[in-house]
C-alpha cells in the first residue's frame, strides 16, 4: 500500500481570529522598522474588528511601549482616518469601531507629558494639524452625510471617545475648530426613538464645556441661538427618558412606592398575613452594607448628560420652557421634567454618599435656580391648571408625603427641597449643596411673595424643616463656624427666607391655618433663635450695615424673628398668669393665642427680605469644572462599557 505524500498538521488547541493575528503583528515590540503594506491594511479594515481582543492587546502596553511603536500606533490612526473618509462599507465602520476601541484604552494611559506624549503616539509633533483637522472633518462629514443610521453614531462615538479622553488637552480643540453642532442637530433630527438622543447630547455637553471659562466657546453660542423647536422637544423627550432610566437604577435597589391600603397589607397589620392573597416567593431581604456599596456607585454613568441639560437651560429660554412643558410621550406617561424632578429627588436623597452625586445634585439645582429665577418660567411652574405627577425618593425615613395626585411643579420642587435638607445633616455639613437648596427655597418664596401667588402646599412640613434645620445648626454651630468660610453664604439666605415667611406669609399662604401653624412652630424654636445668634453673632452682618426703609432702620431678619417669638411667648406668658389657660398649653389653646396676638403684633421694618443676586455662571466656576470632570470619566465609563457589549 502506498504512503500518501500528505501529512495533517496537529490540530491546534484553539484558533486564532485572523484579525487577532493582525493586531499582534501590528503591535510587535522589536526594532524592525514595520512599513506594512496597502495589503495589509486593506484586509486589516475589510475583517470585522474584535474589540475585547483589540482592548486587551492595547491594555497590556505601557505608556512607554506605546512611544517606543509609535510609528505603528500612528500609521494605525492615520489608515483608519482615511478609511472613515473614504465613505466605503464595510470598511468604514470597521474602521469607526476599531477608532472607538483604540482612542478610549490610548488615551487613558498616564503619560510623563500627556499633550506631547499622546501626539506623538497619535500622529507625531509634525503631522497632527493635518492629521487632526482631516479627523475631525471626517467624522463631521460622516455625522452630516452618511446615510446608515449606525455608521453615524459610530462617528458620535469615536468623537466621544476622543473628547472624553484629550479633554486636558489641545486635541479637543479641533472640533471646536470644526463646528460639529449643526450635524448633531441634524442626526437628532431624524432620529426615531428618544435613546438616539443621548450620545450626540452628551458630545453636545462636553464640548460646550470644554475651556468655556478660558475662551468664547462655539458651541454655548450654537445653543444660545439655536430656535428649532421641533428639535428642542426630541432633545427633551430624550433627556426625559435618560431620567427615568437613571431614576429606575435606584428603584431597583430598592422599591419606594408609597403601598396603598390594601386587603394583603390590611391582613398583615392585624397578624394575619398568612391569610393574604399569594404573591409567590418573597425575595430575600438585601444587608445595609450591600444597599450601602450599590447606592453609592449611582447615578449610573448616564448623568453624565445633565452637563448639556444645565448649559442649554442656561443659554436658551426656548430649551427651558420646553423643558417644563413639554408633556408625556404617548406610552410614557412621565412627562420629562417629571423625570428630571425625579432623578433629581433621587440623587439629592442620597447626595452625602459620594462627591460625585453631590456636584450632579448641585448641578441640577443650579438648572432648577436658572428656571426659578426667570418670572415667567416660574409662573409656569406655579400654575394649577399645569400639573405634573412626580415621583419623589422615599428610600429612608422621614419620608415625603405620597401625593399620588399631579401638582403644580413648584410644589415637587419645594418637596426635594425639603428632602435635601433632611437627609444630607451631617456633623460636617456639606455648606455648598445647603447653600443652593436654601437660595432655591429663598427665590420661590419671593415669587410667591413678589406675585401673591397662593399655592396649596403642606407649608407645615417646610416650617418644620427649616426651623429643625435652625436647631441643628445652633448645636454644632462650633464646627460649622470653623468647617468652612463660606457659613455666612448659607446663613443670609437661610434667615431671609425664615423672615420673608413670617412677614409676607398672608401674600402667599393658603389660610389663616397655614400663617398660624408657621408662628406656632416658631414659638416653639424660641429658645434656639437665641442660641442660633449667639453662635453665629461673628458671621451675621452688623446692624450698620442694614439698608434704611422710609420708616428708619431695618431690623436684622434674626432679630425679626427673635421680637415675634418672644411677642408670642410673653403673651402666653400672660394668658398663664391670668389664670386663662392651663400651665401646660395645648397646641390648640397656643394657637388660639396666636391669633389674638396679631392686633397687637408690630412686625419690624424688613425691606429687602425678598431680594437675590441673579445666577452668574462666573460663580459656580470651581464646582462647574468638577462637574465637567466627572461627566468626562463617566462617559469613559459608558464608552468602555460599549466596548465589550456593543
Amino acid at each position: 500500500m502506498e504512503v500518501s505524500p500528505l501529512t495533517q498538521d496537529t490540530r491546534p488547541a484553539s484558533f486564532q481570529p485572523k484579525i487577532d493575528r493582525l493586531y499582534e503583528d501590528l503591535l510587535k515590540q522589536d526594532d524592525e522598522d514595520h512599513a506594512d503594506s496597502d495589503g495589509f491594511w486593506g484586509e486589516f479594515f475589510l475583517l470585522r474588528p474584535d474589540k475585547a481582543a483589540l482592548q486587551e492587546r492595547l491594555k497590556v502596553l505601557t505608556p512607554e511601549d506605546l512611544l517606543h511603536v509609535q510609528h505603528e500606533t500612528q500609521e494605525l490612526f492615520i489608515r483608519a482616518v482615511h478609511q472613515v473618509k473614504a465613505g466605503k462599507a464595510p470598511s468604514d465602520e470597521h474602521a469607526l469601531d476599531t477608532l472607538t476601541v483604540f482612542l478610549g484604552v490610548i488615551l487613558a494611559k498616564r503619560y510623563t507629558n500627556p499633550s506631547a506624549d499622546i501626539i506623538t503616539v497619535l500622529a507625531g509633533l509634525d503631522e497632527v494639524d493635518a492629521v487632526f483637522f482631516e479627523f475631525a472633518n471626517a467624522i463631521e462629514c460622516i455625522v452630516r452625510t452618511s446615510g446608515s443610521v449606525e455608521v453615524r453614531k459610530k462617528a458620535i462615538e469615536v468623537a466621544l471617545s476622543l473628547t472624553s479622553g484629550a479633554y486636558q488637552t489641545s486635541l479637543v480643540s479641533y472640533f471646536t475648530h470644526r463646528d460639529l453642532f449643526p450635524a448633531l442637530m441634524k442626526f437628532i433630527q431624524e432620529s426615531d426613538i428618544p435613546e438616539q438622543v443621548f450620545k450626540p447630547y452628551l458630545l453636545l455637553g462636553l464640548l460646550a464645556n470644554y475651556n468655556k471659562f478660558e475662551f468664547r466657546n462655539p458651541y454655548r453660542l450654537r445653543l444660545e441661538d439655536f430656535v428649532n423647536e421641533g428639535i428642542i422637544q426630541k432633545i427633551v423627550r430624550g433627556l426625559g427618558s435618560i431620567c427615568s432610566q437613571s431614576r429606575d437604577s435606584y428603584v431597583a435597589i430598592q422599591e419606594d412606592i408609597a403601598e396603598g391600603w390594601t386587603l394583603s397589607n390590611t391582613l398583615a397589620y392585624i397578624s394575619l398575613g398568612l391569610l393574604a392573597p399569594g404573591k409567590g416567593a418573597k425575595p430575600a431581604s438585601t444587608s445595609a452594607d450591600d444597599l450601602r456599596e450599590r447606592f453609592v456607585k449611582l447615578p449610573n454613568p448616564n448623568a453624565a448628560v445633565l452637563l448639556g441639560v444645565y448649559d442649554f437651560t442656561n443659554a436658551n429660554k426656548i430649551f427651558c420652557s420646553n423643558l417644563i412643558s413639554c408633556p408625556p410621550s404617548p406610552g410614557t406617561g412621565e412627562a420629562p421634567f417629571s423625570a428630571f424632578l425625579s432623578l433629581t429627588s433621587y440623587v439629592l436623597h442620597h447626595a452625602y454618599r459620594s462627591s460625585r452625586a453631590t456636584l450632579y445634585g448641585l448641578l441640577n439645582l443650579l438648572t432648577l435656580r436658572i428656571i426659578v429665577e426667570d418670572l415667567v418660567l416660574c409662573k409656569t411652574l406655579c400654575d394649577p391648571e399645569i400639573v405634573f405627577a412626580v415621583r419623589l425618593c422615599r428610600q429612608r425615613q422621614p419620608f415625603l408625603p405620597a401625593t399620588p395626585k399631579a401638582r403644580p411643579a413648584i410644589a415637587s420642587i419645594l418637596d426635594l427641597l425639603v428632602d435635601t435638607i433632611n437627609h444630607n445633616l451631617r456633623r460636617h455639613l456639606d455648606i455648598p449643596l445647603y447653600i443652593s437648596t436654601i437660595n432655591l427655597i429663598h427665590r420661590i418664596l419671593s415669587y410667591l411673595t413678589f406675585t401673591r401667588t397662593r399655592l396649596t402646599y403642606h407649608w407645615s412640613l417646610l416650617w418644620q424643616t427649616l426651623l429643625s434645620f435652625l436647631r441643628f445648626m445652633a448645636t454644632y454651630a462650633p464646627s460649622l463656624a470653623m468647617q468652612d468660610p463660606d457659613v455666612p453664604l448659607l446663613l443670609k439666605p437661610f434667615l431671609a427666607t425664615l423672615a420673608l415667611a413670617v412677614t409676607s406669609g398672608e401674600s402667599f399662604l393658603p389660610d389663616p391655618a397655614a400663617y398660624d401653624d408657621l408662628f406656632y412652630k416658631l414659638v416653639e424654636a424660641g429658645e434656639y433663635l437665641d442660641r442660633f445668634k449667639k453662635a453665629f453673632q461673628a458671621h451675621l452682618p452688623p446692624p450698620e450695615e442694614s439698608k434704611a426703609s422710609r420708616n428708619g432702620p431695618t431690623t436684622a431678619p434674626i432679630d425679626t424673628l427673635i421680637q415675634v417669638a418672644a411677642h408670642y411667648h410673653d403673651l402666653v406668658e400672660a394668658e398663664k398668669g391670668k389664670g386663662r389657660v392651663s400651665s401646660n398649653l395645648s397646641p390648640r389653646e397656643v394657637s388660639k393665642v396666636i391669633r389674638q396676638g396679631y392686633e397687637t403684633l408690630s412686625l419690624p421694618a424688613t425691606d429687602g427680605l425678598d431680594r437675590w443676586d441673579r445666577f452668574r455662571e462666573g460663580d459656580e466656576r470651581g464646582m462647574l469644572k468638577r462637574v465637567a470632570r466627572v461627566a468626562v470619566e463617566d462617559t469613559k465609563r459608558l464608552l468602555g462599557a460599549s466596548w465589550v457589549w456593543g
